[in-house]
């Protein structure tokens, strides 16, 4: 069986293009933040280059750019938009990789195959918004409330499309979707692997909390007599993790990431702390389990301490298994284009496709992050590796005909 004839030198070129949108002069690093300028700009380019490939463009309503042949389809893709301080790769190669294979089964006459752009994966205003709309995770009328960090809504964002946004696709018209991505972590790198073929991406919760106690001079309040919020969440953290180390393996992770200190100032006992907790893990079962630890644990420090508490509604995505069909065929594809130099491995980070996969079989695979870095401007991967990647992505298609 000849592998579909993708070109990677046409592929590199388009990658080294999508980059020059929102390039910040670091590195390689992108600033290409969902309905940003730069983003428009890539979606309008990318737009073209699906035109130029025989494909028939569409902006569905949340602003996701697909390349669509006629009929049911194969459906690869990614992201093009970035973090603000991002890496020229991640979602870009996933959206470059599609659009070379549909390019290159245009040229050989099939298998049919369109691509995509999914906006706002990184989250300026939610997470994976575009795909989760679609799957119906969340509401168009919710996501359009979401607040992105300059206080602009996603609804005033979409106004941005304007004529350019379509209806959302019927679902059914895909057979498949796979996804081609970095591997945003150190094991590939580490163990000299070229190519890692995903057998599940953990699932993920996320709480908001606030701790609220009492405003006071931070000079004349005796210690006895506070109520600190931020001590309040100090203590939270360190009893969390000695809690947690009970249940998590070491493939468990977990992060007090934003964090919003009232008022945030030098003299001031702290009245106020929201923040957010996140944790993932590959077993719902132990989520639950985890979720139960966080809340009860909160409860506990709030009480002990006189502080209020406020628990916002969790963010809650499930694991996700990839389609033993989709998966077989990226594994005999990884054999030819890197024979006994790829690997199984789950996927710690989030993805487009765990949405995809309340809509239709999904599959992932990985390619090596030098350093494991990511959501950096210093991520990069090898042309090499890159190559190796479409090549493997290529071979996969033509074995699912």
């Amino acid at each position: 069986m000849t592998t579909l004839p993708v070109d990677p030198d046409r592929f590199l070129a388009d990658l080294h293009m999508l980059r020059s949108f929102g390039a910040t002069g670091v590195g390689k690093g992108v600033c290409r933040p969902a309905f940003s300028e730069a983003d428009m700009a890539a979606r309008d380019w990318l737009a073209g280059r699906m035109e130029e490939a025989g494909l028939r463009t569409h902006f569905d309503p949340v602003g996701s750019l697909f390349g669509l042949v006629e009929g049911p389809s194969l459906l690869i893709g990614s992201h093009s938009d970035s973090q603000v301080e991002g890496g020229w790769l991640d979602g870009a190669l996933g959206v470059i990789a599609g659009l070379e294979v549909a390019r290159a089964a245009q040229e050989a006459g099939g298998p049919p195959v369109s691509c995509v752009s999914f906006q706002d994966e990184e989250g300026r205003f939610g997470v994976t918004t575009g795909s989760a709309v679609w799957a119906g995770t969340l509401s168009l009328a919710e996501a359009d409330t979401l607040k992105g960090p300059d206080g602009i809504t996603l609804g005033e964002a979409r106004r941005g499309l304007g004529a350019r946004a379509g209806a959302f696709l019927d679902p059914d018209r895909f057979t498949g979707f796979l996804e081609m991505h970095i591997e945003q972590g150190p094991v590939l790198d580490a163990e000299g692997g070229k190519l890692g073929v995903v057998e599940a991406i953990v699932g993920l919760r996320n709480l908001t909390m606030t701790f609220r106690g009492a405003q006071n001079h931070a000079g004349t309040r005796p210690m006895r007599l506070r109520k600190d919020a931020f001590q309040g969440l100090a203590a939270f953290t360190t009893t969390l993790n000695e809690r947690f180390r009970n249940v998590v393996t070491p493939a468990t992770v977990w992060t007090i990431g934003h964090v919003e200190l009232h008022p945030n100032a030098h003299a001031v006992v702290p009245g106020e702390v929201r923040f957010t907790l996140q944790w993932r893990d590959g077993s719902a079962d132990r989520l639950d389990r985890l979720e139960a630890i966080a809340r009860d644990t909160a409860r506990e420090i709030c009480a002990e301490r006189g502080l209020g508490l406020d628990v916002a509604p969790k963010l809650e995505l499930a694991p996700v298994t990839m389609d033993a069909r989709l998966r077989a065929a990226l594994e005999q594809g990884a054999e030819t284009a890197a024979p006994g130099a790829w690997r199984v491995m789950p996927s710690g980070a989030l993805h487009d496709a765990t949405n995809l996969s309340r809509l239709m079989p999904v599959a992932m695979l990985f390619v090596p992050s030098i350093g494991g870095v990511s959501h950096d401007f210093a991520e990069d991967t090898s042309e090499e590796d890159l190559v190796t990647g479409l090549r493997a992505l290529a071979a996969a298609v033509t074995a699912l005909g």
